[in-house]
């Protein structure tokens, strides 16, 4: 990550949407403090003007003047000039949930997409939440099914916008119960970090670190030193897994966490 990146705001979904509201807070500071306007990216939701309606009052209620939606819907849209030049007037964007496979399939490697990468690496604040928290890496979970007869998961892999290479993100975590299937994909490649987001919680990304933020925990599964991983398959097609020296980190509000040293560091004014 180019240390003129803009902040990355990844949130586990069902974030407050009240002035109280630590997360989305924290994005709206951001984003003043870059002085510009905040874009609204709703493409992930099929519907995106009900879900942009309540991204637009509370940003506006927390101080930002300009809060504009951009409309894309199709392929075709995030081809058009247009509305790749939109982002020139914003400071920060925001992605909603709804299906990362939407974000992927209508914008993964359009033209829109490669510009808001390069606004990215120029400093502009991304932040997302539940589908637009996963595809911010450069892989993605694109969905996890239970087997017919079984309890055992089936991971399937998808690309994610590529804003951060080597990180698995899964929200909505303990609130859906999703440990299982973030540890699945990350014993399928263990150099990968998985990072787990439970609602109303985020992550601060910057320079190769980040803060948490908002009310729950962010959990940490980091394979890279395992001595021992055994994925089988079942006769119906689910697999088994046999780990051993996984590494696992939760953290909670005001901590932070190295990616490149994978290691926790302590809040402020706390000593390790």
């Amino acid at each position: 990550m180019s240390m003129n990146c803009g902040e990355l705001l990844i949130i586990g979904g069902a974030e407050d949407k009240c002035l109280e509201g630590e997360v989305l807070n924290k994005f709206v500071e951001l984003a003043i403090r870059a002085k510009g306007g905040i874009g609204i990216l709703p493409t992930a939701s099929e519907i995106p003007e009900e879900v942009s309606k309540e991204y637009i009052r509370i940003f506006r209620d927390l101080g930002v003047s300009k809060v504009e939606v951009i409309k894309l819907n199709s392929r075709k849209d995030a081809e058009e000039q247009a509305i790749c030049e939109q982002l020139a007037s914003f400071s920060a964007i925001f992605i909603t949930g709804g299906n990362q496979s939407r974000l992927s399939e209508l914008i993964g490697q359009s033209k829109f997409h490669n510009t808001l990468s390069k606004a990215w690496h120029n400093g502009m604040v991304l932040a997302g939440t539940s589908a637009g928290a996963s595809i911010m890496g450069k892989q993605m979970i694109v969905a996890a099914d239970t087997m017919l007869n079984d309890d055992k998961l089936k991971v399937e892999i998808g690309k994610g916008f590529g804003f951060l290479d080597g990180l698995l993100i899964d929200q909505h975590f303990s609130q859906r119960g999703r440990f299982d299937r973030l540890l699945s994909a990350i014993a399928e490649n263990k150099e990968i970090i998985g990072i787990g987001i439970d609602e109303n919680t985020a992550i601060l990304v910057k320079d190769g670190q980040f803060e948490v933020f908002g009310q729950h925990q962010v959990l940490v599964l980091d394979g890279s030193k395992s001595d021992y991983i055994n994925i089988t398959s079942s006769e119906n097609g689910s697999e088994e897994l046999t780990l051993s020296g996984f590494q696992l980190h939760t953290l909670t509000r005001g901590y932070r966490f190295d990616l490149h040293t994978r290691k926790l560091l302590m809040k402020k004014g706390i000593q390790s």
